[in-house]
This record gives C-alpha cells, structure tokens and sequence, in this order.
C-alpha cells in the first residue's frame, strides 16, 4: 500500500512532528508499506532553543525516511504545492495529521483555512484521504490564547470543521470530540481512535532511580500559550518547604507564537538552585528523563486535545498531577490513566496535591503502575495497525465498487416499487427498537444488539436469540412452534 503522510516532521521543530515520527517509524517497518513523508520546509526556529536558549539547528533530514519537503508554514500556495505533489506520486492513502494550527498561526487566518481544505481537495481529485484530528475547537478555551474577535474566529473553525469532514475518514482520540462531530456536524465518518504511546513496548517502572536522591517533579511541553509555567512556578516553593529533597525539572521549547517565554521564567526563578530547565529535549535523552522523575506535572491553562506528555508518561509509567481540564478528565477515563486533578489555576493546590503524592511511596507506585498498565493497551504497534485495517478496508470497497454499483441500483429501483405497494417494506414504516437496543447513547455498541461498530473496526457479530437457549415447559408446544 502507497501512503503519503502529511505533517509536519522532524527535524521541524512544530507541532505534532514528535508524533508524526513514531507514526511513520511504525509505518516504515512494515513491509507492506511504501510510505513517503509530505513535510514542512525546514527553517530558523527561533522558538525551540536548548538549556544555554540557543536556537536549535534543524538542518539535515533523518536516516531512513522519505520524506519530500512540499509545504510551507504560513505560505497561502500550500495546498497547491501539495496537491501537484499528491497528484505526481499517485498513492492509495493520504493519511493528514494536524491540528487547526498545523499550516499557519492564528494572525494568518486566510492561510490556516486554506491548508485545512487540502484533505478535502486531495478527495476530489480522486485519492482516499484520511485526516486524525488532534483536537477540535469546540473544546478550546479561547481565553488562554488571547485570541480577537472571538465569534468570527469560531465562525471560520466551524467552516473549517465541515472542510475537514470532507475528506473520506477523520479520526479523534477522545470520546467527547466524536460526540461533538455527531451530534452538532452529524458527522458520519468520524471514527474514534487512541492516542498511543511512542514505543513498541512501554518500559517497566524502575523505581530504584526514583527519589534517589531527589524526587523529581517533572513538567515538558510547548511552552507560552495554554502551557503556561507560572501556576508551578508558584507552587513549588511551598512543595519544597514540606518535601526537602524535591527538584523541579522543565523541559521542551517555546510554542512558535511566543518565543523567549520559557527563558523569561527562567531569569526570573535563576537563583532557586533546585529547579532546572532543560530547554528544547532531544529524543534520545527522553527515557532518561522520564524514568528519574517521580512525577509528570501538567500545569496549563487548556487543553487541544489528548496529551503526549501524558502517553509518556504511561509508557514510562510515571505518576500524573494535572490541571483539571475537561480534557485531560476525558482522556484519562477513557484510558484509564491514573491522574491527580488540582483546580486550574490554583497553586495552593497543585502543591498539596503534589506533596501528597511525593510523601506516599505507596501511591507513587500504585498510580505508576496503572499507568504503565494502560500503556501496554495502546502500544503504537497497535495503533498503527488499526489504522491499516480502516485503509484497507477502504481500499477493497473501492475495489468491488464497480462491480456492486449496478446490481445496488437494480435492488434500490426494485425496493422503490414494491414499497409504494406494501408500507411495510419500507424501513421507515417499519415498526422502532428501543432507542437503546444494542447500541449505547455515544454510538458505540453496548453488546445487546445483533451487530455493532468497534471503535477500531468495523466488528460484526450475530448474537443467538434468547429463544434459541431457553427450554420450553410444554415440549409439544416447542415441536408445534418448530413445524408451523
């Protein structure tokens, strides 16, 4: 199978290109695969610089990749650029992986909405065009990216929304974007997928580096606008009063709209001795990182989606202390993440919260290991390859097409006739189930009804009739029923 996947990918410093490339690691091994990589031109990041706040240098593509540099962040001729390109390379599947921000920054309004119609100009010229959707602005909270004119942005995202809905399948990796996009856009190809960890198998927790001699309280992220640092900021100084050995350590580069914040807090907190930051993490120092910290904290405003640093922090089975976003409460429900919530915003608690946690070894221990446990349900293995069954699926219907459309339309000109002549051959005549009869109020099936959808697949599968188990008390009656 052909896959072209469009994102943005290393050594881009820009969102989602760290999970684009365990994406395309997991692609690139499989045999069946002949994947090419439609990515962002690399530039100047200013924004992502290293501990010394120098800028880090993306020059250099990875070894063992494709990947054609076809698109340009806020560049109006994007979508042009990469339907010549799509057009040249003739593949089964384009495969988008983006957020609303993934062409262009909100001041360049015009450009963002014109690289999100490309999934659906890709469609028209003929190719299976499948989006994942990392979050969906319904769930943002405007109020933390300082965004103008507010009812015409949403007004745009709404448009947006309906563009990317276009493309042949869009999937989300939380329960409540998927309701959202069928209850307000009826939305009818929107399947719910998981984010997964970044490995093929998650690392058991080794708790011997753990608090040895510092308990780590760790927090990475794009940092500037929802991911802000000063709620934290402000709580550790009471943490380390009530934990002497607790160390806090802040990695990750600015967001591309705010450079130099990360760097900003850092002046202003240079001489508390015990709080370290890292800048810009490079991946091979990630497992280290993880395994040593006692703790993953997530101090931010907002949300746009499931967390990567959450998923790693399962990998790595780490405990989790979160703002309490409707997000993050989502995602850790729906993945059985073991997560402590503080109010958002509040720094009193997120430092009782964290303090609770580091003076409990026992609790340490027991979230790490639930996390680690949801970890191993959604290896990236996994993940990918229900991806390639939804492609495939999609590749052998496209296939039969030709060959079931006309006998479709013979049965559908049959079926208009005879139900003008018998109401009950028409389905909507038909007498109603109960509304909850096999399947549950999300759209999932609830294992009562004959068949159902998985959220991984399509899954069909009969279920016997009460009748068929159940012993009549008059055996007569039973042969009477069995033979008219």
């Amino acid at each position: 199978m052909k896959i072209c996947l469009v994102t943005a990918f290393p050594p881009s410093g820009r969102q989602l290109n760290e999970y684009a490339f365990h994406i395309a690691q997991e692609l690139q091994s499989n045999p069946m695969v002949d994947l090419t990589i439609l990515g962002d031109e690399l530039s100047d990041y200013r924004f992502a610089t290293d501990r010394d706040g120098k800028p880090v240098s993306a020059n250099g593509e990875l070894p063992g990749f494709n990947v054609i540099r076809c698109w340009k962040f806020n560049h109006l001729g994007t979508p042009v650029r990469l339907l010549n390109t799509i057009r040249r390379l003739q593949p089964d599947v384009v495969w988008f992986n983006l957020v609303f921000s993934t062409f262009a920054a909100q001041d360049h309004p015009i450009t963002a909405f014109a690289g999100l119609c490309t999934p659906a100009l890709t469609r028209m010229i003929g190719c299976y065009t499948h989006v994942t959707l990392h979050h969906i602005i319904e769930h943002v909270d405007f109020s933390s990216f300082g965004v103008r004119q507010e009812r015409l942005f949403r007004l745009g995202s709404n448009l947006a929304t309906r563009t990317l809905l276009k493309a042949n399948s869009v999937t989300v990796l939380l329960s409540g974007y998927h309701r959202t996009l069928m209850e307000k856009y009826s939305a009818e190809n929107v399947v719910l997928g998981t984010h997964g960890i970044f490995a093929h198998c998650p690392t058991p927790p080794d708790f011997s580096k753990r608090g040895n001699p510092d308990q780590r309280i760790m927090a990475i992220g794009h940092w500037g606008t929802y991911k802000r640092l000063e709620t934290l900021m402000e709580a550790f100084p009471r943490v380390a009063l009530r934990v002497p050995n607790a160390r806090l350590v802040i990695g990750g580069a600015n967001h591309h709209t705010t450079p130099g914040y990360w760097e900003s807090i850092r002046e202003a907190h240079k001489s508390n001795s015990r709080i370290n930051f890292l800048g810009y993490v490079p991946q091979d120092a990630i497992p280290e990182l993880f395994a040593t910290a006692s703790v993953l904290v997530m101090p931010y405003d907002s949300a746009t989606g499931s967390s990567g640093p959450a998923h790693q922090a399962c990998e790595y089975g780490v405990p989790i202390v979160s703002a309490d976003i409707p997000d993050f409460k989502v995602m850790a429900t729906d993945e059985e993440m073991a997560i402590s919530f503080y109010k958002t915003g509040d720094a009193a608690d997120l430092a009782d919260k964290l303090v609770e946690l580091l003076l409990s070894p026992e609790r340490q221990r027991t979230m790490a290991e639930q996390n680690f446990s949801a970890a191993v349900r959604m290896t990236m293995p996994s993940v990918v390859r229900n991806y390639m069954r939804w492609f495939e699926l999609a590749k052998r219907k496209r296939a039969m097409g030709p060959f079931l459309a006309p006998s479709f339309r013979r049965w559908r000109r049959l079926h208009s006739r005879l139900a003008s002549r018998h109401p009950f051959l028409d389905w909507s005549q038909a007498p109603e189930r109960a509304a909850n009869d096999g399947i549950a109020t999300d759209g999932r099936s609830n294992g009562q009804g004959r068949s159902g959808f998985s959220d991984h697949g399509i899954s069909w599968q009969p279920q016997p009739d009460e009748a068929d188990f159940q012993t009549p008390a008059d055996p007569d009656a039973a042969r009477q029923r069995r033979h008219g």
